[in-house]
């Protein structure tokens, strides 16, 4: 690395809105929030640590420490926990009856549409505030398109469900009525 490069890491400073840089955090749904968090670094000590040098300190510069752990923290959780979004749904379309699968993939598909059009009527909020509900959006709905993709996927992955054909002629009855 050459020392231009490295005075200018040196002297980038991080701000809260450095922790917008990726998607936003998935979100969770309730019915599998418990199978999905298990284990997973949430990273709320990090967070009360950033929130209380912010308050002490009342500027950004003086919590570099904070919020650069932080912001590693939330990227390898909220990689961790798009993983296992992606591994539960795909475990729900491979396991649960059919009709329930189908209904799960509808209801996915209604709130794909929804977001959608969310994001069409985001399209015209200015300024940071609009920045942050368009990147709220988008992060929700290519977390949503991808959790749908999964759970077809697992639905296709079944094994087929073949109907036990008896030949007549060598059909018993086991039980008389």
């Amino acid at each position: 690395m050459d020392v231009d490069s490295q005075q200018t890491m040196e002297e980038t400073i991080l701000v809260g809105d450095d922790l917008m840089s990726g998607p936003p955090s998935p979100v969770i749904p309730p019915e599998i929030a418990s199978h999905v968090l298990e284990g997973v670094e949430l990273c709320d000590g990090l967070l009360r640590n950033l929130f209380l040098c912010l308050q002490i300190n009342d500027i950004e510069p003086f919590c570099q420490d904070e919020i650069a752990l932080y912001r590693e923290c939330a990227e390898n959780r909220d990689k961790e926990l798009r993983k296992r979004l992606g591994e539960s749904e795909h475990k729900l379309g491979s396991s649960m009856p059919l009709d329930r699968a189908n209904e799960r993939s509808a209801q996915l598909e209604s709130e794909i549409t929804s977001l959608e059009r969310h994001m069409i009527l985001a399209s015209g909020a200015e300024g940071m505030e609009g920045f942050r509900q368009r990147w709220s959006l988008h992060g929700r709905l290519m977390d949503t398109k991808k959790r749908l993709e999964c759970l077809r996927n697992g639905m296709e992955s079944r094994k087929e469900e073949k109907p036990i054909t008896v030949n007549s002629s060598t059909k018993r009855r086991w039980f008389f009525w």
